[in-house]
């Protein structure tokens, strides 16, 4: 082989290195600044405790905590990608592979149970709510929950407004034929499920993505080391 066409391969090598490197670093970069948004988003409505707390035996269960606990997971996942990329760290790259696999596989399994017990699962939502809706005018935080539920879906109640035994408060809308709110809720759920799916096969399509960069660029770091003898 010679001298100029070993000198052409680690100069290929370099710029492949150099194209994956800033790809994963902008596409984690992006996903780091979402994370950041929705992490503040979080704290926000943590502060402001606006929706409060619909299911009693869940009371961790709100909306500023799912997107607290999203939001980190987010942003620790695209700092790992995004500093394994720019310093072309190994360790930091494959920390980011196993984490998006893990987040992959345990939203496979989710998927999975909530497909298998749908029934049970169904059940226990109802048997939730009806319990929380016992409690409405006791607890402040049950409250504006069900205060915010029926006004946003603009329904009444569980099954209907004949849940209110002391009579439907001013958030339920007036009207003969107002639904229950779990039924709205279901309804509204299987009208756009397909684009939930869509919606969930895109961030599925982007974590195999992101992994696949990052093994790509593991790889490529390694042929770039072994192509200029370090």
């Amino acid at each position: 082989m010679t001298a100029g066409r070993m000198a052409y391969y680690p100069s290929m090598g370099m710029s492949s290195l150099k194209l994956l490197k800033y790809v994963l670093f902008i596409f984690n970069l992006l996903f780091w600044v979402c994370g950041c948004c929705i992490l503040g988003f979080g704290i926000y409505f943590l502060v402001q405790n606006t929706y409060g707390v619909l299911f009693r035996n869940l009371p961790f269960l709100t909306l500023g905590n799912i997107l607290v606990i999203v939001g980190s997971i987010i942003m620790v996942v695209a700092f790992l990608g995004c500093m394994g990329s720019i310093k072309e760290n190994k360790c930091l790259l494959m920390s980011f592979f196993v984490l998006l696999l893990i987040i992959l596989l345990a939203e496979v399994t989710i998927a999975i149970l909530l497909f298998v017990y749908e029934q049970k699962l169904n059940t226990l939502v109802a048997e939730g709510l009806n319990d929380s809706i016992q409690h409405y005018h006791s607890d402040n935080s049950t409250m504006k929950a069900w205060d915010f539920i029926q006004t946003q879906l603009q329904c009444c109640g569980v099954n209907g407004s004949s849940d209110w035994t002391s009579g439907p408060p001013s958030s339920c809308p007036s009207g003969a034929d107002v639904q229950g709110c779990y039924n709205k809720a279901k309804s509204w759920f299987h009208s756009n499920f397909l684009y939930i799916g869509i919606i969930t096969i895109c961030v599925c399509v982007i974590q195999v993505l992101g992994m696949s960069f990052a093994l790509t660029l593991n790889c490529q770091i390694d042929k770039t080391s072994q192509a200029l003898g370090l």
